[in-house]
């Protein structure tokens, strides 16, 4: 079994934490920001210098590609690539390992291959997918979305930055200097697959002593809005028994939703409310208007069945409010290749790791690369199961131990 350098991965670990730093241990690195370019031409520095070709597509996407060591015989077909990387964006004060530690596992699993000369057939490919938190420019994992034609280009090149200042993705990206042609896409005829290293973001890891995660896929979703229509009025001349308010309506219909769920059994199960709105927002109004979101995720179909039965006969009436409902979007549990499954976990159990069978609650840019090429994924620890913040850690050894899990898993599908 082939091992990464340890020390090499706490370098390039510190050495891309600098890149929007927050000085709270964390960063902010919106997509086409500054602080990504800076990162992205770091990557470009370290994988060039590695002697592998550098090239973008026209959507951003970066591709650093290692040749094979072994010449296609004539008559024989020339193996497709492998792939490994995620993305090097994050969210505002994020942590410094969501989604860049998938890229800095595969740059040191790419350093490892060359500095140790170890044989492989087929080309071994970096990937640095564009925007995948859509933390500036909406939507999330943008771009793998738009390869998989989940988004179409132009409306996604006219998703407006929510930092108000009327920049496009597609003016930053033209500004980015990373604008490539659309020849350099990925091709599914061409590719073998890819392998995604990816932080937990849970406690699940951590709290089973388990050193990585075989992830099997990605669960199921739907995503609804409720709206509670009331009557504003005097929050202190009006009396109690008549009043219409929605924000009263919206807690008992969100405590009722809590309850119902609960009722099924599921620990799988989890559900949230993330985003709410109140108007008209003032302290001696009545609110005549609330709005919530609700986030439902499991894995198995039927469970998420009978969450959208429970919405579905919930009263139409809440506190002499009215309650309508809308679905904002869904997503049907996604299943990883099983092969390269199997990979995984032959290469956690050969290097001896404890590893955990799962199934991921965030979204990642392979569910949708999932559809057009055999896609996996493996799991680190994340401490504390903190993520999307300041706190996220993982210590340098326990992704070590992830990236000594990828290279052996890639080197398992190399044998293809």
């Amino acid at each position: 079994m082939y091992e990464c350098n340890l020390k090499r991965m706490d370098e390039k670990i510190k050495a891309f934490a600098k890149f929007g730093d927050t000085g709270n241990g964390g960063i902010t690195r919106f997509s086409l920001s500054p602080a990504a370019i800076q990162a992205r031409n770091e990557i470009k520095s370290r994988m060039t210098k590695l002697g592998l070709d550098f090239k973008t597509d026209d959507l951003g996407d970066i591709y650093c590609t290692l040749p094979a060591t072994e010449e296609v015989k004539p008559g024989m077909e020339e193996p497709g690539i492998i792939m490994s990387g995620s993305h090097c964006d994050s969210v505002r004060q994020g942590g410094n390992f969501d989604g860049i530690l998938g890229v800095l596992t595969a740059m040191e699993m790419i350093e490892t291959i060359v500095t140790q000369i170890i044989p492989h057939k087929h080309p071994i490919q970096l990937v640095v997918w564009t925007n995948e938190e859509g933390a500036l420019y909406e939507p999330a994992m943008m771009c793998s979305g738009i390869l998989c034609n989940k988004f179409g280009k132009e409306k996604m090149f006219n998703s407006l930055a929510k930092d108000g200042s009327g920049v496009t993705f597609g003016q930053a990206l033209k500004n980015s200097g990373f604008e490539g042609d659309v020849l350099n896409r990925i091709n599914p005829a061409k590719t073998t697959g890819l392998v995604e290293l990816h932080i937990e973001q849970g406690p699940v890891l951590e709290e089973g002593g388990y050193d990585v995660g075989v992830v099997k896929g990605v669960v199921g979703m739907i995503n609804y809005e409720f709206t509670f229509h009331g009557q504003a009025d005097h929050a202190g001349t009006f009396p109690m028994p008549y009043r219409k308010d929605a924000l009263f309506a919206a807690s008992q219909a969100l405590l009722y939703l809590h309850q119902e769920f609960d009722k099924l059994g599921d620990s799988d199960l989890v559900y949230t409310t993330g985003k709410i709105s109140c108007h008209p927002d003032i302290h001696t109004v009545i609110p005549d208007e609330v709005k919530f979101s609700l986030d439902v995720r499991h894995a198995d179909p039927e469970i998420i069945k009978k969450c959208v039965n429970i919405i579905r006969n919930m009263p139409e009436t809440w506190a002499n409010c009215k309650m309508t409902y809308k679905p904002d979007w869904t997503r049907e549990t996604v299943l990883f290749n099983k092969d390269f499954v199997e990979k995984v976990q032959k290469a956690a159990d050969d290097l001896g790791y404890k590893s955990h069978v799962m199934y991921s609650g965030a979204g990642h840019d392979a569910q949708y690369l999932s559809e057009i090429i055999p896609t996996t994924m493996i799991f680190v620890p994340s401490k504390g199961g903190h993520s999307h913040c300041e706190l996220e850690y993982s210590p340098a050894e326990w992704c070590w131990k992830g990236a000594n899990v990828l290279l052996n898993t890639v080197l398992e599908i190399d044998k293809q």
